[in-house]
């Protein structure tokens, strides 16, 4: 008798581990959002004069400018990425063709 239980038990649990194994999980959607924006390096130097002013200004007077990018978004809409640095921060400035900061 011990052996008739022994033997149900077993083959209760494998059973339930069997079936376990063998669950479909509910698939996951993958959604990818594409960027429509292109980012394009910028030479400091090659930047336009009223965006250079604007990195003169005194707001903006001590940081210091390490790299600029033109960004085209989708609906066509440009302006300039300024990574700036102060110190140990580190922050970046969206500016547009007519050297006016954007928020």
């Amino acid at each position: 008798m011990k052996n008739f239980i022994l033997s149900a038990a077993l083959l209760v649990f494998a059973g339930v581990s069997t079936v376990n194994a063998n669950e479909i999980k509910s698939p996951v959607a993958i959604i990818a959002q594409q960027d429509s924006s292109a980012k394009v390096p910028v030479k400091l130097e090659e930047l336009p004069q009223p965006v250079q002013t604007t990195l003169k200004a005194d707001a903006y007077k001590d940081w210091v400018p390490t790299t600029a990018f033109l960004i085209t978004n989708a609906d066509k809409s440009t302006y300039y990425q300024v990574d700036v640095k102060k110190g140990n921060e580190v922050a970046f400035l969206k500016v547009g063709q007519d050297g006016t900061v954007i928020q």
